[in-house]
């Protein structure tokens, strides 16, 4: 299921995150928040607490998609700026191809397949 795959990538920081993969991840933790603190302040907790390391981690590989360090996380730190810029490049569409942190999370089996059998044949 989309909604859950960053998740299942718990601490996972190398690689690459398409939008899609973000921003699912955002959608679930959101309602996640929303609902547990209508039920429970304390389940609130428990659930941000232990989404915190994938959220970072999704943050990161989405960072290494548009070709940044996942150390400009940080720069959300900075008032305002930071925020919006964070969101500009969370809404950038990823680099085509491959970059320094990996393979094109876009590219599915068969359109890689035709590469590997050119490979092979050579």
């Amino acid at each position: 299921m989309k909604l859950l795959q960053a998740t299942k990538k718990y601490a996972v920081f190398s690689g690459r995150a398409s939008r899609s993969e973000f921003w699912y991840h955002y959608l679930f933790f959101a309602l996640g928040a929303g609902l547990t603190s209508i039920i429970h302040p304390f389940l609130y907790l428990v659930f941000v607490l232990g989404l915190m390391i994938p959220t970072i981690s999704v943050h990161v590989r989405r960072l290494h998609d548009i070709s940044k360090s996942g150390w400009f996380y940080w720069i959300i730190l900075i008032p305002f700026v930071g925020a919006i810029l964070m969101l500009v490049w969370l809404c950038k569409k990823g680099t085509e191809g491959e970059n320094d942190y990996g393979s094109d999370p876009l590219v599915t089996l068969e359109d890689a397949s035709p590469k590997l059998d050119d490979q092979a044949s050579s």
